[in-house]
């Protein structure tokens, strides 16, 4: 299974509250039948208005790992384009002030860490990675830790959520090919299943 304990990198900083899910992936982009080509996507009305100031456009923070948000990040509508957009971009982890439900729920489901932090930590670290984007940045999750060059902080998440990501169990596919064996013999006991006729993996 895909455990997830520490994240190390670059960071990105995207300042502003409330930046919901439609400037995230706007809804035109729903229709999708997959999530394939999200990434390039991702923020593309706020980019086209910023005319490439946009943070996710400048070359210093290009192959970026972490980002870094402030209060309420997610909010709007439930769509899980919104964090496979991020994803798909490059994103593996958020730190940030606040999430919107919703969005929090299905960073995790895909196995990416939001983690928050008091706002002076979240603008300290907005703030050195405007000065430098050159700087190292890394989420600790054993240790509830964020460091950006020698800026120490502490983060926080729902300890449920932090066991998940720990311990692998976010990724429910890697559950199943890990117990495949346990999965296959209760399989052969359920009456309603011809065993003789399936096909073994």
């Amino acid at each position: 299974m895909s455990q997830v304990t520490q994240i190390s990198g670059r960071g990105i900083p995207l300042v502003g509250d409330d930046i919901d899910t439609d400037r995230i992936i706007p809804a035109r982009f729903l229709r999708c039948v997959t999530f394939e080509g999200l990434g390039e996507q991702v923020f593309i009305d706020d980019r086209q208005q910023m005319q490439g100031k946009h943070p996710f456009d400048l070359p210093q923070y290009q192959g970026a790992n972490l980002l870094v948000v402030n209060a309420n990040f997610g909010c709007g509508s439930s769509r899980e384009h919104a964090p496979q957009a991020i994803i798909r971009w490059g994103i593996k982890a958020i730190i940030g002030e606040s999430f919107a439900e919703i969005f929090f729920g299905n960073c995790i489901a895909n196995g990416v860490p939001c983690v928050t932090a008091s706002p002076e930590t979240v603008e300290k670290i907005q703030s050195l990675l405007q000065e430098n984007p050159a700087l190292s940045l890394s989420l600790d999750l054993a240790a509830m830790k964020v460091q950006c060059g020698e800026f120490v902080a502490d983060v926080s998440m729902g300890e449920g959520s932090r066991q998940m990501l720990i311990e692998g169990s976010w990724d429910s596919c890697g559950q199943l090919i890990q117990n495949l064996s346990e999965i296959q013999e209760t399989a052969k006991k359920l009456p309603y299943l011809n065993w003789k006729n399936a096909v073994e993996v």
